[in-house]
């Protein structure tokens, strides 16, 4: 299984391209897509929502990960194995969360082929997405290059910021919900919002946060778009209160 997470949006043909490049190599591949509108050029977010969601999929599972605002850079491309799956991209920070929760994490570097290298632009097709199908298809090749495990602050595993709106306007904090108090309540712009365990405990309208299915806290309004009725964007900061 290949799990695709970027910044490319669907209304793009690059998501298509890295597809094509897959298929191609791996015909039988299952593609998954779990992120393609992480917010443009934001490592950080997707770090964080990349650390919530993978545990969703198998073990063994590989991700290519392309929110790559350096591409064509000399910052280092890069396979992690990190809580016994695989994560194919550029070693921009991406990673990082997935490295500072996993002790046994281990990353290695990517071979670049100038030949094979059509755009200077587009290494999600030329470099990550052939990469991830071989590792699909034949394993880790013995030959790469083991780097040294980054020394990574644990302060990554929570970002009080607003990363991600859904469909229902719901907006998800970079906040582990299981490091908060039951009584802690959260303050974004001039909101205070109480802790529910679920949205059927409030009444029809009422704000509140609680702990999403990834174990994140998210800001919610009871059948109602809390982004749109709260005026909440990504990239709020997040203050945490406690009685």
């Amino acid at each position: 299984m290949i799990v695709l997470v970027t910044d490319f949006g669907l209304e793009s043909p690059y998501v298509g391209q890295m597809k094509a490049v897959l298929l191609k190599a791996f015909s039988t591949v299952n593609i998954v897509d779990l992120f393609h509108n992480i917010p443009a050029f934001n490592v950080r977010i997707a770090a964080t929502l990349l650390a919530a969601y993978f545990i969703d999929f198998p073990e063994n599972s590989i991700f290519l990960c392309v929110v790559d605002p350096q591409v064509g850079s000399s910052v280092d491309p890069v396979v992690v194995y990190a809580h016994k799956r695989w994560f194919v991209g550029r070693n921009n920070g991406l990673f990082n969360v997935l490295i500072a929760s996993d002790k046994q994490a281990k990353l290695w570097r990517l071979p670049v082929d100038p030949d094979k290298i059509l755009s200077n632009s587009f290494h999600g097709r030329d470099l990550f997405a052939p990469f991830a199908a071989q590792l699909a298809l034949n394993g880790l090749p013995d030959s790469l290059e083991l780097l040294p495990r980054p020394k990574i602050c644990n302060d990554l595993l929570d970002y009080p910021w607003t990363i991600y709106i859904d469909h229902y306007g719901n907006v998800m904090t970079g906040i582990r919900a299981k490091t908060l108090p039951q009584n802690a309540k959260l303050m974004i712009q001039s909101h205070q919002l109480i802790r529910a365990r679920t949205f059927s405990e409030c009444a029809v309208g009422q704000q509140f946060w609680y702990e999403n299915a990834n174990g994140l806290a998210e800001i919610a309004v009871n059948q109602g778009n809390s982004a749109r009725i709260l005026g909440l964007t990504v990239g709020l900061p997040v203050q945490i209160l406690t009685v």
